[in-house]
């Protein structure tokens, strides 16, 4: 049983502060809400505190500061949090390398990451898919240019994902099984409006 401590009210805190003018890519859905869903899959697959606080904070050396955010990560949270957060981020430098070479060098990552990187990863990749697939369902191809890659490399990424997710080992299977369904459904409904097409 996790128990929540006042270390994951200061890490949501911090999340709400780093995140605070940022929504979720072509809407007004402010950010911490993708942080606070990845933190309540990670607590409901029996994540620790210090998942649950990575998982608040998953993205903020990628999209908030870089590396001296994660000094105050690891300075506020200590080295396990820090570790984990590091081990989500697939960048830390602006400007961001192209798109591609990221996804790849995160996949060949995560293939061989630990226990708690695969666990946070999985939780924050399912609840992408998940938003992707209910936007789609809502706006059709109208929502591909928001992103930085088209469908065909967006299904690639998160097939890609499932594949390395499952070669490291079973601990975060359920989100990993949920993601390769919400994948697979995603393309059958992009497949299906082709042929309306």
């Amino acid at each position: 049983m996790t128990v929540l401590t006042r270390r994951y009210n200061e890490a949501f805190e911090m999340a709400a502060r780093l995140h605070a003018k940022q929504f979720r890519k072509g809407t007004t859905i402010p950010y911490l809400s993708h942080l606070l869903a990845v933190s309540g899959l990670v607590l409901e697959q029996g994540g620790s505190e210090d998942e649950a606080i990575a998982a608040l904070l998953h993205d903020a050396v990628e999209d908030q500061g870089g590396q001296p955010v994660l000094t105050e990560i690891k300075r506020v949270f200590g080295a396990e949090v820090a570790d984990i957060v590091e081990g989500c981020s697939d960048t830390d430098v602006l400007p961001k390398p192209p798109w591609r070479e990221r996804k790849v060098a995160y996949i060949t990552h995560v293939a061989a990451a630990p226990a708690p990187v695969r666990l946070v990863s999985a939780a924050d990749k399912l609840h992408n898919a998940r938003a992707i697939l209910a936007d789609y369902r809502a706006l059709g191809d109208e929502l591909w240019p928001r992103f930085n890659a088209g469908q065909t490399e967006i299904l690639w990424y998160y097939r890609a994902l499932v594949a390395a997710f499952r070669q490291a080992g079973p601990e975060a299977n359920p989100l990993v099984d949920e993601l390769d369904r919400t994948v697979e459904e995603l393309a059958g409904l992009i497949s299906s409006n082709r042929r309306r097409e």
